[in-house]
């Protein structure tokens, strides 16, 4: 775990007091954490997340099959049994 002295503004310090009570978390530290989390969730690009690796890694691992051609493909799909 990495420690890190920081300097935050009071309303900074307010809001992650508010995120601390309102989440029941033990102190600063995991309000931070979980602010950071959520940022990563929905802001980052997939690409840059670990969980996106992971979930590539597997669908290569899949069976693909190669077509010649759009009309090649078309006409599997066409006479698929389903």
């Amino acid at each position: 775990m990495v420690q890190a002295m920081i300097n935050i503004t009071d309303r900074s310090n307010r809001v992650l007091n508010v995120i601390k009570a309102k989440y029941g978390l033990k102190d600063k530290s995991e309000a931070i954490e979980m602010v950071v989390s959520r940022y990563q969730t929905e802001f980052l690009e997939p690409e840059l997340r670990p969980e996106y690796i992971e979930k590539m890694k597997k669908i290569e691992k899949g069976k693909f099959h190669a077509y010649e051609s759009v009309k090649a493909l078309r006409e599997e799909l066409e006479n698929a049994k389903y």
